[in-house]
């Protein structure tokens, strides 16, 4: 997945979200709705989200210095963790207090028809976003179902978006169903539990998207199918007779690191090495641009089990 199209679903999410946010704030102090309110600070706290997602962006594409030898491609990994923690926090936590605070003290809703009317304008605008965020994670997927796609995924602001938008959308419907039921039955705490049903998808959401930006934070490896292609390119190169061990590691979605260990053959000298592994080196990166770094280490096979936990 490009950054430019991680972007381009970031933007639209960040257009809608703002909007949305002011509609429900409006809606909820013309009606006293809990859920309302509720759902606009959701709104506002994924607006938050989607800035701190294109500042990590930014942050990200600085080139490499001194201390940071290997980029900032991670930063976007740690503000999509922080991104996370800001929906469990603020958007469950918030929606938690109204939801009790309503329920304690309930009182009715003035006017529901307009709670409806921002409702289903929140639902066209959050559907466009989530289905432009769909239409981008069905590109990475392949034969992958989506929950298998979302733990092997390594664009952490893609899924973050289209979890947002798909709990965004739940709690638009929880909403719904919590202002009907209020007004219907003349039960006005139900707009509270309304609101707790909200915090618990958000919460649900934000501690599944904080344990997969944690595993990327902490580093994990390019899918099968890049390392079975390297391993490919590798057997071919001429000299080569064995590989010993492959290790990747991702830095951010287009961004990976590469060592490899190789054993080649008894008679070629270190200058005709060399140019192997310069050779391959072109091969690898012309195949998977997004190998930024490549360490090739010539190794016999028994001094690489001596040294080494990683198998083949």
């Amino acid at each position: 997945m490009a950054a430019g199209s991680s972007k381009k679903v970031i933007f639209a999410a960040l257009a809608g979200n703002f909007l949305i946010a002011l509609t429900k704030f409006g809606a909820a102090l013309w009606t006293g709705s809990s859920a309302m309110l509720s759902e606009g600070v959701h709104s506002l706290v994924d607006t938050g989200n989607q800035c701190l997602l294109l500042y990590g962006h930014h942050r990200a594409n600085r080139p490499p210095d001194e201390q940071h030898p290997l980029g900032f491609g991670r930063e976007l990994y740690f503000w999509s963790f922080i991104v996370a923690l800001l929906v469990f926090s603020l958007g469950a936590g918030v929606s938690l207090y109204e939801g009790i605070a309503h329920i304690l003290d309930p009182h009715p809703i003035t006017d529901p028809v307009v709670n409806y009317a921002v409702i289903a304008f929140s639902v066209v605008f959050e559907g466009i976003s989530w289905r432009m965020a769909l239409q981008e994670f069905r590109k990475t997927k392949g034969d992958l179902n989506y929950f298998q796609a979302f733990k092997r995924s390594k664009n952490a602001p893609l899924f973050l978006v289209l979890f947002e938008d798909t709990a965004a959308l739940i709690g638009l419907a929880i909403a719904c169903a919590g202002n009907f039921a209020s007004h219907y039955f003349n039960r006005f705490e139900l707009d509270g539990v309304a609101s707790l049903g909200i915090s618990l998808v958000l919460a649900v959401t934000a501690t599944m998207l904080a344990r997969e930006s944690k595993e990327l934070l902490l580093g994990e490896p390019a899918a099968a199918r890049v390392t079975n292609s390297i391993m490919e390119i590798a057997r071919q190169q001429d000299g080569v007779e064995r590989i010993n061990g492959l290790m990747t590691v991702h830095l951010a979605p287009d961004e990976i690191v590469l060592a490899l260990s190789l054993e080649f053959a008894d008679p070629l000298n270190t200058p005709g090495i060399e140019q192997r592994i310069a050779a391959l080196e072109r091969k690898l990166r012309s195949a998977h641009p997004e190998l930024i770094t490549i360490f090739i280490k010539p190794q016999a096979r028994e001094q690489f089990r001596q040294f080494s936990h990683h198998g083949p």
